[in-house]
């Protein structure tokens, strides 16, 4: 079984009006390739444009929640995450789970009238900002000396109140480090890799991923190749490194995935959409991941977020 705490199919599904209840020929991920790839639990993000992330951004995220809505009306086969209740529910009715999360908090335009709305809608989780500014802080491509703003910390507040899993992927560094002050429970970044092994600005260093296994968070692997290998030529063997390279800095109880699929373009060889996921799992086993560890890796580690901040 395999949790994926990231793709951005509704942002496609939108744009494009793609069917994901059904095989597609492009695109990485549909209903039939997860359950290809042994994916029980697919987290669905929403992502906004960066030309309507000052209008519109709401509005946008709404019609995404939408395209989810629609497919679970036509397909018995999927489940709405809204408690860790529903994980096992969704498992023994051989359901896919799916939980909704924002990619960038530009979707609550400064209103936490907003983000208390889109909870009620279903979503359960947000990145704090994407790679760009925003009202709550900075993304990676903004000012690298501002923090989360006053509005920002109301923000992370509010989340951990609802029970919202913060997800700092995409945030700047200095307000990662502002989130592990203000972070009252476990947070993620759901789809980032290893500065150590691949120097990019969405990377993460040995700092901040000791910072959230100390805050007892997990980090979802991401596969775009930019991310995975500085020459952009990945392949599942880079995938596996950056996964390695986490387990044995801080513990195989901290690592996940978060793949990005139909939010990248390229994909590392050997992974072209979500069935391969399994292609993964044996490679782990090959590196001498026990069975045990494998599970936490594979789903166990987000399982526990979930249940632990879901209400």
């Amino acid at each position: 079984m395999i949790v994926d705490f990231h793709c951005d199919t509704l942002y496609l599904a939108e744009k494009y009006g793609r069917d994901m209840t059904i095989k597609n020929t492009d695109g990485h991920v549909d209903l039939v390739r997860l359950e290809e790839g042994l994916v029980h639990l697919q987290v669905f993000a929403t992502f906004v444009e960066p030309e309507f992330m000052k209008k519109d951004a709401a509005a946008k995220t709404l019609k995404m929640i939408d395209k989810l809505y629609q497919a679970i009306e036509k397909s018995d086969r999927i489940k709405l995450i809204l408690s860790g209740d529903d994980i096992d529910e969704a498992k023994n009715k051989n359901k896919l789970g799916a939980l909704l999360s924002i990619e960038g908090g530009e979707a609550i335009e400064g209103d936490l009238s907003l983000l208390r709305m889109f909870y009620r809608l279903g979503v359960r989780a947000m990145t704090l900002t994407w790679s760009l500014r925003n009202d709550i802080g900075d993304g990676v491509l903004g000012c690298k000396d501002c923090g989360i703003t006053q509005f920002g910390k109301s923000v992370v507040k509010e989340m951990n109140r609802l029970g919202m899993i913060v997800d700092v992927s995409h945030l700047n560094e200095r307000g990662f480090w502002d989130v592990v002050d203000l972070c009252d429970k476990p947070f993620i970044a759901s789809h980032s890799d290893c500065k150590a092994l691949c120097n990019h600005p969405r990377n993460l260093s040995d700092n901040q991923i000791k910072a959230i296994a100390d805050k007892n968070g997990v980090i979802g692997i991401n596969l775009c190749p930019d991310f995975l290998k500085e020459d952009g030529n990945a392949t599942i063997e880079d995938v596996l490194d950056h996964v390695e390279y986490i387990a044995e800095l801080i513990g195989a109880e901290y690592v996940g995935f978060g793949s990005d699929f139909d939010g990248i373009e390229k994909t590392p060889v050997g992974l072209h959409d979500v069935s391969c996921f399994p292609k993964v799992l044996e490679g782990l086993k090959k590196r001498g991941f026990n069975d045990d560890e494998i599970d936490l890796i594979s789903h166990g580690n987000f399982e526990r977020i979930i249940k632990e901040i879901l209400h």
